[in-house]
């Protein structure tokens, strides 16, 4: 019985689910570990949470204002700007 269910779900032809289901919980996970590290606004400790509400806007700012969110502020929002001037420039 076990076999033919692992002969079922272990096809070549599903391992591109398996992958997307894959990077799917990774990206859900990463962002679990980051609210609960570095947000703010989340309190895991007893003392933390008995604080209350806290104005620290410094550290809002800090994890809003993040690497990447500062690598693209300026850019222009294309994947591909080297086809798209190609095609869209003209000569």
């Amino acid at each position: 019985m076990a076999s033919s269910s692992m002969n079922r779900w272990l096809r070549p032809e599903v391992y591109p689910l398996f992958a997307a289901v894959g990077v799917a919980v990774g990206i859900c996970g990463f962002q679990l570990v980051r609210n609960l590290c570095i947000n703010p606004e989340v309190r895991v400790n007893k003392e933390n949470r008995a604080a209350g509400v806290l104005d620290n806007f410094a550290e809002g700012e800090k994890y809003s204002e993040h690497f990447l969110r500062k690598y693209v502020r300026n850019r222009t929002p294309e994947i591909m700007p080297s086809i798209n001037s190609f095609f869209t420039d003209p000569k």
